[in-house]
């Protein structure tokens, strides 16, 4: 008897992929902006993504004219591209330089509640009372980590993370709105390709410098470099957008839920950081009030829209996407 194969069991692989390869970010910026400035790596980082998408977007036909955003499109993608190229890259290195990654995993997980948040701010969403009671119970636990970490107050780089948080959140919730109508890939892409003029010059400007330290850096910096620009912020979608359409984003969005373990441990394996027991129960504390956050119903009161046309149809932006 042959054995037929499972479409969701297929989307749950390449999710899985998605997943892992984002979850590894912040151990791999850890190792860059240990040797490189951290705002060099935040925005280089988006520069070579930005080269690679644009690559992609001439691969699929869409930068023909009618395939390209019109209108207000362009300034929702730049919205996008503050929060998800620039705002959440750039608060995470600056982060990195003084915290361990597997304490950014734990802050960082509250990114897909912050990200229903916005969602509900911004769109049609109601979130219903159940979910708010564990975005409060959620928020709670982080800042109480963070105290017990920074011996009863918050360290410099939590702030920083909380800006990460709410950058990204931002980003993702507009970019999810925007990618029903442009489609996963195209909205990411084009983030991406939008913020290139402005940041190439910048990125220029501090390669120059800091030139120093660039010459310096050991190529454990620039494996950790390369990794965020080649892996967090281009490969890992190709990989996660076709779990999501091979298995369905409601199925295949649950591997999330592994993320921050797969970041701690991440940082044990690769920068030798040490995983007590303490952490581990907070990351497993956070992680069960996102699931319960993410189960609890929220209703969207916005017309449907229309769909994405199939010549570049891709599933959506799935809500609190970390990379």
């Amino acid at each position: 008897m042959t054995r037929t194969s499972h479409p969701q069991s297929g989307g749950m692989l390449l999710g899985f992929i998605g997943v892992a390869i984002f979850s590894q970010t912040l151990p791999f910026t850890r190792m860059a902006v240990m040797e490189l400035d951290a705002t060099f790596v935040a925005l280089a980082r988006a520069v070579i993504a930005a080269v690679l998408a644009l690559a992609l977007l001439a691969l699929r036909g869409a930068l023909a004219p009618a395939r390209r955003p019109r209108g207000r499109q362009w300034a929702r993608l730049a919205l996008t591209a503050l929060g998800v190229v620039v705002g959440f890259p750039l608060f995470s290195s600056l982060a990195m330089r003084e915290v361990p990654a597997g304490h950014g995993a734990i802050v960082i997980g509250l990114l897909p509640l912050a990200t229903a948040v916005f969602a509900a701010w911004f769109g049609n969403e109601r979130p219903s009372p159940a979910f708010w009671l564990s975005a409060v119970a959620g928020s709670a636990l982080v800042v109480a980590f963070a105290l017990w970490q920074g011996a009863g107050g918050l360290q410099h780089a939590d702030w920083y993370l909380f800006l990460a948080v709410v950058l990204g959140a931002l980003g993702y919730a507009e970019g999810g709105k925007l990618a029903r109508e442009l489609g996963g890939l195209e909205t990411i892409s084009w983030a991406l390709v939008v913020s290139l003029p402005v940041l190439a010059p910048m990125v220029a400007w501090l390669a120059l410098a800091s030139a120093p330290a660039i010459v310096a850096a050991s190529s454990r910096a620039w494996v950790g470099m390369a990794y965020v620009s080649v892996f967090s912020m281009f490969i890992g979608f190709l990989f996660w957008y076709a779990g999501l359409a091979k298995g369905g984003v409601a199925r295949v969005g649950q591997i999330q839920l592994l993320q921050p373990f797969l970041t701690l441990a991440g940082g044990a394996l690769i920068l030798a950081e040490p995983l007590d027991a303490a952490t581990v129960a907070f990351a497993v504390a956070v992680i069960a009030v996102v699931a319960a956050g993410r189960r609890a119903s929220v209703r969207n009161t916005a017309p449907a829209a229309p769909p994405v046309p199939a010549t570049g149809e891709t599933p959506p932006i799935h809500p609190g996407r970390i990379h």
